[in-house]
């Protein structure tokens, strides 16, 4: 019996060797094709270095409000698209440890048992015979003589790395996007109550313009242009409403449950004290270690290993079948005084004429590499912009909330000027109405920029990384 295994000791021994051979060419990462460092000029701040990118922070540090803490982790906990991606990277594992099995032998083990019965002519009589035979051995096992084998296991490990990846990308973007959320509800509840303000204001100008009108000291036209503003101002309140109960729907989708009203804002605040601010740094090479670039850079790894796995099919294939065990005519006497059987039988491929397939499988697999290196360029500019412009909002988004709380200030001063010129006869009442439609614009606008500047925190901190921190 020491032959046979010997023989799969040595295949085993064999394909170990073997295991690190493969015909991929060596990967060299691609050079980023954008600047060392963040764009400047009049649109951006003056870059600072830091001890940390906000890659470094993790999200329960960036995230300073209590309530959207616990918005986020009902989000993490059960959001469905999370979900996904996880069940997804868990399939990506399963696919590569299938095919690295086959860098290793399958050993397995047969028992089975022949009855026979024939008939001689010649002496006219009948007899039966049994067989009974146990072994173990190994079936049409490939000796990686050229990698393709590994190849191709490279490529699924590579696939799976992408995947997770792309999971860490998705959790990412989901704390991302509920913040956004979060922050979207709160600015429609300041909108709303700003509405419901100059709702009421509204209707003290109508009591005002109608008396006047009762007294002979306004015109029909007052009244009509008073109620003009109102009007707007309730328009824009059924509309807030819409919006409030859709940013909810949109908050609870992202959360994957019904949030407790006790964790809803109630408005946005006039600054951004929710969130922690942002460390960007100097160097864009931060861009490098961002979940989607990485992700595009394992697919273009694993595009690579398939060039090896496509070289290898131009050369032989060595496969090898062996088995041994035992043989008996007795099944009593089979594991006993059963005699001892084994087979070797080697098989060599060698590809001949198959019509140009390999030529044409090659072709495609260095085809497929450059398409990958395409994608992990693009990723890499896609994620510069991406950072460039939020960085060009921060640099310039204080200047605007000072501008709009200057106009928010003069144009309520302005219209109570108006108000009061009008209220002593000095001065038209369209003047008054002017104001108070300037006021309520800017008012409006004003919410607005200070949405952008706390949604800006929230898109620069998930476009330089954030959210993986601690996490792990």
């Amino acid at each position: 019996m020491r032959k046979p295994t010997f023989t799969l000791t040595l295949a085993a021994t064999v394909s170990l060797l073997l295991a690190g051979c493969t015909l991929a060419p060596r990967y060299d990462r691609p050079a980023a094709p954008v600047a060392d460092t963040w764009p400047t000029g009049p649109a951006y701040e003056t870059a600072q270095a830091a001890d940390k990118t906000a890659a470094d922070l993790p999200w329960r540090e960036f995230v300073v409000d209590e309530n959207l803490e616990k918005v986020i982790e009902l989000a993490l906990t059960n959001n469905r698209d999370l979900r996904s991606a996880l069940a997804s990277i868990q399939s990506a594992r399963a696919q590569y440890r299938i095919q690295r099995a086959d860098l290793m032998p399958k050993i397995n083990g047969d028992v089975s048992a022949t009855r026979a019965k024939s008939f001689s002519s010649v002496s006219g009589t009948t007899s039966e015979s049994e067989y009974y035979t146990a072994s173990v051995g190994l079936s049409a096992f490939e000796i990686d003589l050229f990698g393709r084998v590994r190849s191709l296991s490279n490529a699924a490990l590579e696939s799976y790395f992408a995947t997770s990846e792309a999971g860490r990308a998705t959790r990412i973007s989901l704390i991302a996007e509920t913040a956004s959320a979060y922050l979207t509800l709160a600015a429609d509840n300041s909108q709303l109550e700003l509405a419901r303000r100059t709702v009421e204001s509204a209707q003290r100008s109508m009591n005002v313009t109608r008396k006047r009108l009762e007294a002979g000291v306004s015109s029909r036209l007052d009244v009509r242009q008073a109620e003009t503003i109102y009007q707007q101002a309730r328009a824009d309140l059924a509309s807030t409403t819409a919006l409030i109960a859709q940013d909810r729907n949109a908050l609870e989708l992202l959360t994957g449950s019904r949030v407790p009203d006790e964790l809803l804002p109630k408005e946005l605040p006039d600054d951004h004290h929710w969130l922690a601010d942002v460390p960007a740094g100097l160097s864009s090479s931060v861009l490098l270690t961002r979940p989607d670039v990485l992700q595009a850079e394992h697919q273009l790894k694993s595009a690579n290993a398939n060039i090896g796995a496509a070289r290898a099919a131009f050369f032989p294939t060595l496969s090898l079948t062996a088995s041994t065990g035992l043989a008996s005519t007795e099944l009593s006497d089979l594991f006993n005084n059963g005699a001892s059987v084994w087979s070797v039988g080697p098989s060599l491929t060698l590809p001949i004429f198959n019509g140009g397939a390999n030529v044409a499988n090659l072709s495609y697999a260095k085809a497929q590499r450059d398409l990958y290196v395409s994608q992990y360029e693009l990723a890499i500019q896609t994620a510069f912009k991406e950072v460039a412009d939020a960085l060009a909002v921060r640099g310039t988004i204080q200047e605007q909330l000072d501008a709009q709380r200057a106009l928010v200030e003069a144009a309520a001063d302005s219209y109570q000027l108006a108000e009061a010129r009008y209220s002593k006869g000095v001065d038209t009442f369209l003047n008054a109405l002017d104001a108070q439609r300037t006021l309520y614009s800017a008012e409006k606008s004003l919410v607005s920029a200070r949405l952008t500047a706390s949604d800006n925190v929230v898109t620069l901190y998930r476009v330089l990384g954030g959210g993986l921190a601690g996490e792990e």
